[in-house]
């Protein structure tokens, strides 16, 4: 079966079969998610002076659905699939970060011809799980990534002080940068300082404490030479970028201002030396206002491309 994505960048319409030929494939034909992997056509290649915008659909995985006051809106997974066509319908998205579950309905609809792919590989940290920062590798592996073609994986780094399952976090991360570097594939790494509060982890989005994150993770593995940041923007992002020469993507998180606000902030941060573009998620694929394609363009018109895209 010949699949294509979505070409409109108008939302789709509401027939709870239009992803029917997935399931269809998945129980008749399993091994064409591989074989969709490996006849892709790849990226032309990461360039310095070209920041790169990369959409990200892992929240699920660690049953984070929330979205604004919304405590289930990345539930509906025929939505989510919507919404992620319309955004790499766009050809200033460059690509995605995503769980294996929704990397693979992706290859199977076509969807990441040309793009980066970046899969998601820790996801044991359950929002609100009682453990929740012993955050265990339980999605792509670095040999998995390098099947399917990916050029890297992420790794979400939480470190709270005051909870022993960081050490062990911390070194499982190492063991994956490390894997990942074997393969020449990029080491996403997001780090945050944490802290549990009425029984939740909060991350800390204090300037000192980004910083202090930033020094411990840039410090992971036996090698950087393939590691780069996933990092909040946050108060004195100059401050905070000065404390890493690791190319760095700047992440949306669920900001609690206006779009315009937020774009602003951005637009600040992705104007300081080592900012190699944007990993946003939930920020542009559940706008307030419904419109994907417009919040999707809107944050592309931030982007700063001094250089040409390479030929493929």
């Amino acid at each position: 079966m010949t699949l294509t994505p979505l070409a409109s960048t108008k939302a789709v319409d509401d027939d709870p079969r239009r992803y029917e030929h997935l399931s269809t494939i998945r129980l008749e034909d399993p091994d064409a998610v591989a074989r969709a992997a490996k006849s892709r056509r790849r990226h032309p290649g990461l360039k310095a002076g070209r920041q790169n915008f990369i959409v990200a659909a892992d929240h699920p995985a660690r049953g984070a659905l929330a979205v604004g006051s919304d405590p289930v809106a990345m539930a509906d997974r025929r939505q989510l699939l919507d919404r992620l066509q319309i955004a790499l319908a766009n050809p200033a998205v460059d690509g995605v970060l995503a769980s294996p579950d929704i990397m693979d309905d992706l290859l199977l609809l076509g969807a990441l011809d040309g793009k980066l792919v970046f899969g998601s590989m820790n996801r044991g940290g359950l929002s609100g799980l009682v453990n929740e920062i012993d955050d265990r590798f339980t999605g792509h592996t670095a040999a998995a990534l390098e099947a399917l073609g990916a050029d890297g994986g992420k790794m979400l780094t939480r470190i709270c002080l005051g909870d022993p399952d960081t050490v062990a976090t911390l070194e499982a991360t190492a063991h994956a940068i490390d894997s990942l570097a074997e393969r020449k594939l990029i080491a996403m790494v997001e780090p945050f300082l944490s802290v549990r509060e009425n029984g939740r982890v909060r991350n800390d989005l204090s300037p000192n404490a980004v910083i202090k994150s930033i020094a411990i993770a840039e410090g992971l593995g036996s090698t950087s030479a393939y590691t780069w940041m996933k990092l909040p923007v946050v108060a004195e992002m100059e401050r905070v970028m000065a404390a890493t020469t690791m190319p760095t993507v700047l992440l949306g998180g669920d900001p609690d201002g206006t779009q315009d606000e937020v774009f602003a902030t951005w637009g600040a941060a992705l104007a300081l030396p080592g900012v190699q573009g944007l990993t946003v998620g939930r920020t542009l694929l559940y706008p307030a206002d419904g419109d994907v394609a417009g919040a999707v363009a809107a944050a592309a018109s931030l982007l700063h491309h001094t250089t040409e895209l390479p030929e493929n």
